[in-house]
């Protein structure tokens, strides 16, 4: 008589289970990041509140500086230590060379092929070596200053015009509209205030950023990704990339016409200054630096400075002022400083800001308070070891440089703005130093710092030496919240409006 085979088989199987469970257990047992609880199918996505970055932050408080989630079946390492973090960006940044991507992502900048998400490797070290060497060097930033200047003159003219009146000026809407203004006069020559992208080009950026900052149910679920469809989310992504490509396209086309008109109103000097979009095309034409670029690569690039500069700029100078308005006593030190060194000046030079070591100061506080960009993305490339953690390639990575700006093991008072921690300090915000990192670190690092501050300083002194600054309807500074909007970039929820009392030069 024959005997069934298929119960020895299970039996097998059953021993098979039982050897590589307990005889390998030790061996093969991966050592985990502490996790909270999470749910089937969406892992913690559910205990994630739309300011994420809080989010992280109370869970860290329960759960420690780092920590295991999963955003449906994607394992998430958070990071929240100044001391992890650079294990990460400078200890194991090769490890960490990757960008998080995702198919918003890839439609929004041509393939991937800008700077800000492209993968690491040959083709991106290229990309970014040109973009330093030939757009963001700093003598290329100098030879914009007199973008900043007469940008920043024209916002001072908009303001005074409202101080016999005594009216609020929106200094959110202002902020702003002055950043792009210089990033469009930088990269285009030009600014896009009137034709068929005048009105429509704030708002275009103001929707990729929008979509870049929103979490997609369909990229962490795949069985949920028809709800992307069903909510709008893909019709949006699809909608945006068109119209920048749209009107980067124009852009690339009038550069490339001889005898381009960069509009009305454009001096000499400007006409004959080299604009970000010049340089690329020079290089896409001419291979000039040995690197191959497309139509593609320029907007991609030019993208990344738009949605870069622009928004970051301006959320810095934002909560800036937010902070000088709550802190009279900061802003009055603030202000006699900045009087004090230019004597009367007019006009603000290079060597003035340089002797502002106090504006320095309340600039990196307002840096580290208030983080324009919370988040710092990254991808494992391969299986590693953090902090005795295993972390599978693949992970993503996301350090929370805005918790890690608020940590008591890194700050003495974290929750207090106090601009003189940054006195008599060489504590910088350049990516040395991982208690304060706005812009990174390491090979993703941003390499926009010199552009963006350049723009912010000349701003904030100037504010400082021109105006005195009062809350409207007799508020007092600890009434002025500090509520966030939501996004890649953190602004205020409500527009920061203030009263400007115009100040005569010759009585500082």
């Amino acid at each position: 008589m024959l005997l069934n085979p298929f119960p020895l088989l299970i039996i097998s199987l059953f021993l098979v289970y039982l050897v590589t469970k307990w005889i390998y257990k030790p061996c093969s047992k991966k050592i985990l990041p502490p996790s909270p609880p999470k749910l089937p199918i969406f892992g913690n996505l559910h205990q994630l509140r739309a300011l994420t970055h809080r989010s992280f932050q109370s869970l860290g408080r329960k759960y420690g500086p780092v920590l295991l989630l999963h955003f449906g079946s994607k394992p998430v390492f958070i990071v929240q230590s100044a001391n992890v973090a650079m294990e990460i960006m400078k200890t194991n940044d090769l490890i960490f060379a990757d960008k998080p991507t995702s198919r918003s992502t890839d439609k929004l900048f041509f393939g991937s092929k800008d700077i800000s998400v492209a993968p690491y490797g040959e083709y991106w070290r290229k990309m970014k070596s040109m973009c330093i060497l030939q757009l963001l060097n700093a003598k290329r930033v100098q030879s914009f200053r007199s973008i900043r200047e007469e940008e920043t003159s024209l916002l001072m003219e908009r303001i005074k015009s409202t101080t016999s009146s005594h009216l609020p000026v929106n200094l959110s809407e202002l902020f702003l509209s002055l950043t792009n203004d210089v990033i469009c006069r930088s990269a285009f020559g030009r600014k896009y205030t009137n034709g068929k992208f005048g009105k429509r080009f704030p708002m275009l950026l103001k929707e990729l950023l929008q979509l870049l900052g929103g979490v997609n149910i369909g990229e962490f679920i795949p069985y949920f990704a028809w709800t992307d469809r069903f909510s709008g989310f893909d019709a949006k992504v699809d909608k945006v990339a068109k119209e920048f490509d749209e009107f980067l396209e124009i852009v690339i086309q009038e550069h490339m016409n001889t005898g381009q008109d960069k509009g009305d109103a454009v001096s000499k000097e400007e006409k004959s200054r080299e604009s970000f979009v010049d340089i690329l095309l020079k290089i896409y034409k001419d291979n000039v630096t040995g690197v191959y670029i497309d139509r593609d690569n320029i907007k991609g690039i030019i993208l990344d400075i738009l949605a870069g500069g622009t928004d970051t700029a301006s959320a810095a100078l934002e909560w800036a002022m937010t902070e000088l308005l709550r802190h009279p006593t900061v802003l009055k030190k603030l202000q006699k400083e900045v009087r004090e060194i230019l004597e009367g000046k007019k006009d603000i030079t290079d060597n003035d800001l340089e002797k502002m070591h106090y504006l320095k100061a309340v600039i990196k506080e307002t840096l580290r308070y208030h983080v324009p960009v919370p988040f710092l993305a990254r991808v494992a490339r391969d299986n590693t070891k953090i902090r005795g953690y295993d972390i599978a390639s693949g992970t993503l990575v996301i350090i929370n440089a805005w918790a890690i700006g608020r940590d008591p093991a890194s700050w003495i008072e974290p929750e207090k703005f106090k601009p003189e921690r940054f006195l008599n300090t060489s504590v910088d915000f350049r990516g040395q130093d991982f208690g304060l990192i706005p812009f990174g670190s390491g090979r993703r690092g941003c390499p926009g710092i010199t552009f963006a501050m350049a723009s912010v300083e000349l701003v904030l002194a100037n504010l400082m030496q021109k105006f005195n600054w009062d809350l409207p309807d007799g508020k007092k500074g600890e009434e002025l919240d500090v509520i966030e909007h939501p996004g890649v970039t953190i602004h205020r929820k409500n527009p920061l409006f203030a009263v400007a009392t115009e100040c005569c030069l010759t009585c500082f």
